[in-house]
């Protein structure tokens, strides 16, 4: 049986992007534009062959093409118009609020101030308005650097506080457990800022990464995440604590044919506040709206559970009670209108 949700419905679905990696809404386009406006050579004169390169087989071969990507971005007009692009995107997508990630350990490291990073990306956050979308900053760690510099790089960033809601972890997991980060995380809600973490698809020790981020340093949110459907005590827990977790269909299916969507249906029924996004959707061929047609075309959703991944992605954002009433009611409106 087919599913009764379109893609024109999951389209004009009112929905919070939780999940979005700026540097991975770099399209070929704009890669090839910022290359030529900067005087860097990329190694390519087409769109065509950027296209080309966007090619990888796992992990490895995907950060390979994802971090020199970056080479592109110098200035803090750069930064701006990455995030205007994957704004304006958001825009057709009916994405109401997004809560975006940036990694700034990945520009400082090649010589780029912080402040021309965060600058560039927050002055696009308040140009959004004029899109009509509510858009804020999350700030992560590059697990597979040091601790120090993490520490830095919280240290660093206080000054713009003003700037970004919370911090994240991102990059490979492998051998870098959440606790690596317990101090930077302490630290960071002592500021006041959220704490959400990845805890990528079937890593080494998947559950005990997922037990350190829930028990341990007490996040608001899991990014992926869905390996905890393994430890039915974990998932209650979950449950009763009311932490969201943010599902990828799209980039999920580069690991595993089935985008974990028997999972993300597991939680979704065990009251599990999980929710869809588009992760690095410039290079997993979709953003937030193609994410909630894949894995409802897959596992034939009803309209029901797709709005009720919506309202888990507005109930789990960080925004105050009242935005997320009018949020959610948006979003009532129109699950009864179509």
């Amino acid at each position: 049986m087919a599913t009764e949700v379109t893609k024109e419905f999951t389209q004009g679905l009112p929905k919070a992007e939780l999940h979005l990696h700026i540097e991975g809404t770099l399209e070929p386009e704009l890669k090839l534009k910022l290359a030529k406006r900067n005087g860097i050579d990329i190694g390519q004169e087409t769109i065509e062959e950027v296209k080309e390169t966007y090619n990888y087989n796992d992990l490895a071969s995907f950060l390979a093409v994802y971090y020199p990507a970056m080479n592109v971005l110098q200035k803090e007009e750069d930064f701006y118009d990455l995030a205007m692009d994957y704004l304006r995107r958001a825009a057709k997508n009916n994405v109401r609020h997004v809560e975006i990630f940036f990694d700034p350990q990945a520009h400082t490291s090649r010589g780029i101030a912080f402040e021309t990073v965060i600058n560039g990306l927050y002055r696009a956050t308040v140009d959004a308005r004029a899109l009509n979308i509510d858009a804020r900053l999350i700030m992560c760690f590059l697990r597979d650097l040091s601790r120090e510099s993490a520490r830095k790089t919280l240290e660093e960033s206080l000054q713009y506080k003003d700037k970004f809601i919370g911090v994240g972890l991102d990059s490979d997991e492998h051998n870098n457990p959440p606790m690596k980060f317990f101090n930077q995380f302490t630290e960071a809600t002592k500021h006041g800022l959220h704490v959400t973490a990845h805890a990528d698809i079937d890593q080494k020790n998947s559950i005990e990464h997922i037990r350190e981020l829930l028990e341990v340093i007490g996040v608001e949110r899991v990014d992926h995440g869905t390996n905890i459907v393994e430890d039915p005590d974990l998932v209650e827990f979950a449950a009763k604590k009311e932490i969201g977790f943010t599902s990828c269909p799209l980039s999920n299916s580069f690991v595993t044919p089935f985008m974990k969507g028997k999972e993300v249906l597991e939680l979704l029924s065990k009251g599990v506040k999980v929710s869809i996004h588009s992760d690095d959707p410039a290079y997993f061929g979709g953003y937030v709206s193609d994410n909630y047609y894949a894995i409802a075309d897959k596992y034939n959703l009803t309209k029901e559970q797709v709005v009720k991944l919506a309202r888990n992605s507005f109930e789990t954002s960080w925004i105050s009670t009242e935005q997320k009433s009018i949020y959610i009611e948006e979003l009532e409106k129109y699950a009864k209108e179509n």
